[in-house]
């Protein structure tokens, strides 16, 4: 039986450029759900730290990493590719939140701990082939504040937005942010606390020959 949604209070929406939306909720998860989240998240998602590919160069990530969604969904990005196993029993209430707050449907979510300050994330946009032409990708964010930035695709590349993410807010960010802007999640030295984001997409299968 579908639990009773929680409604979050009226979102805050950051317009980058002409119909690139950021829409950010505050307080998105309800207590029941949000308690005690940041800590299940972290014992029992199987976390690791993976080496990409980058220009050409093997890295290992300044974060650690986690994929998880509907059996069989698979992602590459970086050279890397990953394969989900089925939704672990923690993120199941998260997941139906996070559809009825935005009105997506997702597969698959891509999970970042960022242990501390020094863990981050360099520019980059999440317009892999396995999402698709019209990418929603929502972002929940869990623990520390952290600042999440964005500069344009083209022209000037310098940072034109920063947003604070408090723990529990939900970012939905349209398709033509995607296409249009790069964001990243850079380090911050006095930052001693960790945090989780959880990036929930819309994975695109191949069709059977």
């Amino acid at each position: 039986m579908m639990t009773a949604i929680h409604r979050p209070c009226q979102p805050e929406i950051v317009t980058l450029a002409a119909q690139s939306h950021l829409t950010l909720w505050r307080q998105a998860l309800p207590r029941a759900v949000h308690e005690g989240l940041y800590e299940s998240l972290i014992s029992a998602l199987a976390w690791r730290q993976s080496v990409v590919r980058v220009y050409g160069r093997e890295h290992l990530t300044p974060r650690l990493t986690t994929w998880e969604g509907d059996e069989g969904v698979s992602y590459r990005y970086s050279g890397l590719t990953e394969t989900a196993s089925g939704w672990p029993p923690v993120l199941l209430p998260v997941l139906e939140h996070v559809q009825s707050i935005t009105g997506h449907s997702f597969n698959s979510v891509l999970g970042n701990f960022y242990r501390d300050g020094s863990d981050s994330i360099g520019y980059h946009s999440d317009d892999e082939t396995e999402l698709g032409p019209q990418p929603w990708i929502a972002s929940l964010s869990l623990g520390e504040v952290r600042d999440f930035v964005f500069r344009p695709r083209r022209g000037s590349r310098k940072q034109c937005a920063k947003i604070a993410l408090p723990d529990n807010s939900l970012l939905l960010m349209s398709p033509q942010v995607q296409r249009d802007f790069e964001h990243a999640l850079p380090r911050r030295a006095r930052v001693d606390k960790g945090r989780i984001n959880l990036t929930f997409r819309q994975i695109i299968q191949p069709q059977n020959a």
